[in-house]
């Protein structure tokens, strides 16, 4: 898949999402490098969630906003013969989406079932249902 073909297909799934879902999100950026998982060799980040927390006590954070990123080069990195191209964008923009809720209602179930899989692929394990 090209790169502007993996952004129509962004864009395209991006719009089947309902708004309420995507309130506070200040955007979707596709990005055409890859971006592998620090210390992990071949394990790679499809997407992630930028959020960028609470205010410092300057207001440093103020108007940065929300933001979801995919990255191009971590799909073509883990894309092999018969690789579902539109499921895989569809199951990371709904991961990186319920990090965003969860971060608005001020959870972190998600972060932590993500640092688990982290911590089975250091073990050398696999990681349950992969990583987004």
């Amino acid at each position: 898949m090209t790169y502007e073909a993996f952004l129509e297909l962004v864009a395209r799934l991006w719009d089947e999402i309902p708004e309420a879902f995507k309130r506070g999100v200040q955007g979707v950026h596709v990005l055409p490098q890859a971006k592998g998982e620090p210390g992990l060799e071949g394990v790679w980040r499809l997407g992630e969630y930028l959020d960028p927390g609470p205010p410092s006590a300057l207001g440093g954070f103020e108007g940065l906003g929300r933001h979801i990123a995919l990255y191009y080069g971590s799909f073509r990195q883990v894309a092999g013969p018969g690789f579902d191209w539109e499921g895989e964008v569809w199951e990371t923009l709904l991961h990186e989406l319920r990090h965003h809720l969860e971060s608005l209602a001020g959870r972190d179930e998600l972060v932590r079932e993500d640092l688990r899989r982290l911590d089975a692929f250091r073990r050398g394990g696999r990681g349950e249902g992969g990583g987004r």
